[in-house]
């Protein structure tokens, strides 16, 4: 198994990029969110490594960070997600993103993906439960199940309204867990306007 692979940055073609490591080229597919943090090219990198082997070819995945890896690898579990779908949501949101539509369980930010429908979105929140270490600081609703819900209510009515992702997570993480959802909706949109 190749875990990891250290070498001079020969290629950028997203997905894909061409690392030389002592004078063997590899070819890594990356998710886009490890492209954008890539060095210039002739650089040296160092990728945290997948390796898939099939029977017609050897595939081999690349990430900047071992949370990103631990994220692929969870996806790539979950079954009728390939590889192909873990690098698509890899690319449109980062690892602590996906912890957080899992804590929310959030199947809207899910969807806004390329290739995840409703049905794949709800089997990721279900499958992933636990399995990102989304036991994160500051979501609220982290921990009771009410809360949680009303947090959820809080973040769609924003997504509603036009608020990105990014965004609505701010303003939601600055009101205080148990505040009920119409209360929650108002503080938001003050801290939105603020902003």
């Amino acid at each position: 198994m190749i875990g990891r692979l250290t070498g001079i940055l020969r290629e950028k073609n997203p997905p894909q990029v061409l690392l030389d490591v002592g004078g063997v080229g590899y070819e890594v597919d990356v998710p886009m969110s490890t492209f954008y943090s890539l060095p210039r090219i002739g650089d040296t990198v160092t990728l945290c490594t997948h390796l898939t082997i099939r029977e017609d070819a050897h595939l081999l995945y690349g990430f900047a960070t071992e949370r990103e890896r631990h994220a692929f690898r969870a996806l790539i579990r979950i079954s009728g997600v390939g590889a192909k779908t873990a690098l698509a949501l890899l690319s449109g949101m980062d690892v602590d993103g996906l912890a957080e539509a899992v804590v929310l369980q959030e199947t809207a930010r899910l969807t806004r993906v390329p290739g995840i429908g409703k049905k794949t979105a709800e089997r990721l929140l279900l499958e992933l439960k636990g399995k990102l270490g989304d036991a994160l600081p500051g979501v609220p609703g982290a921990d009771a199940p009410a809360e949680r819900s009303d947090a959820n209510d809080v973040l769609n009515a924003l997504l509603a309204l036009g608020y990105s992702d990014k965004e609505a997570m701010f303003a939601v993480k600055q009101v205080p867990p148990g505040t009920a959802v119409g209360d929650g909706i108002r503080m938001a949109l003050k801290v939105l306007s603020k902003a």
